[in-house]
């Protein structure tokens, strides 16, 4: 049978394991699978796209384990009491088609999300880092945060937000962790001093989050609030004096920052850098830009973290998802009319 891994027992392995600790673990699996990059499918995501949102499917198969994510983005959602982001993924068997695990997605998103951003700065951030600012201190930040942390040894936060809410909330999560966080008053004086800058913000619009003149020499920037047509958060200009690294470059090119760039617009693939076969930053004074979209083979990466850290626990179960019949060719056995009905 499939086994599932629901929310509940999400959160249980969470809760179980620590964030920062599968943070740091997940950050490994992406690291093996991105340094065997060439051996996936890959595909630009399946979306369908309306004025309120989008409903995508993320698929792949490294031609022995298949997946697929379900992944929505609603960014009016939380206005009307529902989550931006919800997601369920599945792995399955190549060898004969079956569903074997069954995951909840929406939690195990923000973790995948978080490792892959400290994956990217661990690559091309100045080694020297030491503070994180923080553009958008909406759900994903606390992730942001511990994985930065698990990853880079990275404690130091400025965060800003247009919601005073949400950085308190930030605060409140984060401070009794050990992190030294301070909420600031603008951009400017977030990115003051900071070594990388993460900008996750939710409005679905072309917007300047941040400008060409608030990003100094050395800093590096983990841009990933634009993950959809239509919707930017940087400075164009930015990206013209920037080293820009992305995940899957066809998808990137439809979803991300550089939407905005000409077709022909430089970039290079992560893969590449953690691979040795392209160079990531090469001097102290370089501002590089990951400019992520999510991409599926980091979610096929977060399934296999979450499979193999419960596997053999109550936190998994058995459900009943695929027809099997004692004879595979007599799918009817299952439904005969004629058979007793209990």
């Amino acid at each position: 049978m499939t086994q599932l891994l629901d929310v509940a027992n999400m959160s249980r392995w969470i809760r179980r394991d620590g964030a920062e600790k599968i943070l740091t673990s997940m950050t490994e699996y992406l690291e093996a699978d991105f340094r065997r990059w060439e051996r996936f499918d890959k595909t630009p995501r399946i979306a369908s796209h309306t004025p309120l949102g989008v409903i995508e499917l993320m698929p792949t198969s490294d031609g022995e384990t298949y997946s697929f994510k379900y992944v929505n983005g609603h960014p009016s959602n939380p206005a009307r009491g529902f989550q931006t982001v919800t997601a369920f993924g599945v792995l399955a068997d190549v060898d004969n088609g079956y569903p074997t695990f069954l995951a909840e997605m929406t939690l195990l998103t923000a973790l995948r999300t978080a490792a892959t951003s400290a994956l990217a700065a661990k690559a091309l951030a100045r080694p020297d880092s030491r503070t994180l600012a923080l553009i958008g201190a909406g759900s994903q930040s606390e992730f942001q945060a511990l994985a930065f942390r698990g990853v880079l040894g990275i404690e130091d936060l400025r965060v800003f937000d247009i919601d005073p809410a949400a950085i308190a909330k930030v605060q409140r999560n984060l401070e009794p962790l050990g992190f030294r966080v301070r909420a600031a008053t603008s951009v400017d004086d977030a990115v003051r001093g900071a070594d990388i800058i993460t900008t996750c913000t939710a409005d679905k619009a072309r917007s300047t989050v941040l400008k060409a003149a608030q990003v100094p020499p050395g800093v590096h920037i983990n841009a990933i609030g634009g993950d959809c047509p239509g919707k930017t958060e940087l400075d164009a200009a930015i990206l013209e004096q920037a080293q820009v690294f992305v995940e899957f470059t066809p998808q990137t090119r439809i979803e991300g920052e550089i939407q905005q760039m000409d077709p022909d617009f430089p970039v290079t693939e992560l893969w590449r850098v953690l691979t040795g076969t392209a160079t990531g930053r090469t001097a102290a004074g370089d501002i590089t830009v990951f400019d992520s979209v999510g991409f599926a083979i980091a979610d096929f990466s977060a399934l296999r973290c979450a499979r193999d850290a419960t596997a053999g626990t109550d936190m998994q179960s058995a459900v009943d998802l695929v027809a099997d019949p004692d004879d595979p060719k007599d799918l009817f056995s299952l439904v005969d009319v004629l058979a007793p009905v209990s």
